[in-house]
């Protein structure tokens, strides 16, 4: 496993974490305590996953980038509803900018092996 493929599993095993703090850190509106609770379940089948990954299995890392990719689209409503605060906007803005750094960082190794052969 490459150092790289490592850093993808850590970025997105942090978000995944964060996901799991959601309905913790929610004031009910910002966002909605319905949207928290999703992506609890969300991070926590992500952490699952990027455990095994971890692990060496290969099967996980496209669940794993399908689920953080909802989570990441969970966070984009943020940007085009009304009276979001500027905090939760900013977390919304880096949540789905560190899914795609660490979306990225998963596939980067994958192009380079398809290529060495």
């Amino acid at each position: 496993m490459s150092r790289t493929f490592r850093a993808g599993l850590v970025v997105l095993g942090l978000l995944s974490l964060a996901d799991l703090a959601g309905p913790l850190l929610t004031d009910g509106e910002h966002p909605p305590m319905s949207v928290a609770l999703i992506g609890s379940a969300l991070g926590l089948v992500s952490l699952v996953l990027v455990v095994f990954a971890w692990r060496g299995a290969r099967r996980p890392v496209v669940p794993l980038i399908v689920l953080r990719a909802l989570s990441a689209l969970s966070a984009v409503p943020a940007f085009f509803v009304g009276d979001v605060p500027a905090a939760a906007l900013a977390a919304a803005g880096l949540v789905v900018a560190l899914t795609a750094l660490g979306v990225a960082l998963l596939l980067v190794p994958a192009r380079q092996l398809a290529g060495a052969r």
